[in-house]
């Protein structure tokens, strides 16, 4: 099975790759049209900011492709924002798989109200074989400032200042707001499930 994971200039592509690599996937950094659409299941990694990735993406024409691909998709973190229709960050017209909008968290008077979210948080209300055998005590780990509303297209959630999607799915695209490749066991079996789809 060959995985092509879309270069973008985003953070924490060598992790991703490490992370495909200990579950047995030959994966390829590339943003190549041809290498994407070939593969077999493709990985939107990210960590940066809206605009300048969606710029970056423009400019090689995956704005156009990305969209129409056919195979099993997983978006990750700024990957999971940028499928969106709009993200609150610089007023940044996205991707639109999800017509779903990202917006910037606002921190209340209490004290987990530091922006950025960083650090474990668990999933709930799981409903995807994405998260099979992962349970409402599953954490994950989080590093973001946005966040994409609660949806029809949301298959978990997870509370931090307030609910929104930890995970989304329409079609063959999935997309989770954490870091399955810092995740640990439950991360790993993320990526495990989205390899068997």
């Amino acid at each position: 099975m060959k995985v092509a994971v879309i270069k973008y200039n985003s953070g924490n592509v060598q992790s991703v790759l490490y992370a495909l690599e200990r579950l047995g996937a030959e994966a390829v950094l590339t943003d190549e049209v041809d290498e994407i659409t070939k593969a077999d299941k493709v990985i939107f990694p990210g960590q940066g900011e809206a605009s300048t990735a969606m710029n970056y993406l423009k400019e090689r024409n995956l704005d156009k492709l990305i969209p129409n691909l056919k195979q099993p998709f997983f978006g990750v973190c700024l990957g999971l924002q940028l499928l969106c229709s709009h993200s609150e960050e610089n007023k940044t017209p996205c991707l639109g798989v999800f017509p779903v909008k990202v917006k910037k968290f606002l921190p209340e008077s209490y004290a987990e109200s530091k922006v950025p979210h960083v650090g474990w948080n668990n999933l709930f209300d799981l409903k995807s074989p994405l998260l099979k055998g992962l349970d409402d005590e599953s954490f994950v780990y989080y590093v973001h400032s946005f966040y994409a509303e609660l949806s029809e297209f949301t298959i978990a959630q997870t509370h931090y200042i307030k609910d929104f999607s930890a995970l989304l799915h329409r079609d063959n695209f999935y997309a989770m707001q954490a870091h399955p490749e810092k995740s640990g066991l439950v991360g790993e079996k993320i990526l495990s499930n989205f390899l068997k789809l």
